[in-house]
């Protein structure tokens, strides 16, 4: 299985989330997964942002090596799922590579009580705000994660 897990610069929430996920998956003695992650802005290969490394490091996950990826036809096609952050780039990437639809699915869709009132369906982006809402941004792909890894 392929999983590439998409965001806006892949910088921060699609790194962490590749990250956490192989992660898991390790943990899981799962070795059948191929887990990558791309973004729908250009960054030119820029580092992961500083902050999302340090949120990483503080868990025990493995921060190195990291450089944005651009979403392109050829991950699209080689992905079994193509995992997004929020529902406008979900809306994207089907509106950009219609064969993607049946691939597409939200991180946060995988939480039980994704249905219930006043429950965000997106994974904010921290970007330039405080620990605080980095740590929040973590969390949240955290539990998203170990529920879709259930579903692998």
């Amino acid at each position: 299985m392929n999983i590439l897990i998409t965001c806006n610069a892949n910088i921060v929430r699609s790194f962490m989330a590749e990250r956490v996920l192989k992660s898991l998956l390790k943990r899981h003695g799962i070795r059948d997964v191929e887990v990558s992650s791309a973004g729908l802005l250009d960054m030119k290969g820029a580092s992961a942002d500083t902050i999302a490394r340090q949120i990483l490091q503080e868990n025990g996950i493995d921060d190195e090596g990291h450089h944005s990826q651009l979403v392109n036809e050829e991950k699209i096609r080689e992905a079994d799922l193509i995992v997004t952050m929020e529902k406008k780039q979900l809306q994207q990437i089907e509106y950009l590579y219609p064969d993607a639809i049946p691939k597409l699915r939200v991180l946060k869709s995988y939480l039980p009580d994704m249905g219930s009132v006043g429950t965000e369906e997106d994974v904010q982006d921290p970007y330039r705000r405080s620990i605080f809402h980095y740590r929040l941004c973590f969390a949240e792909i955290s539990i998203a994660m170990g529920e879709m890894i259930k579903c692998i």
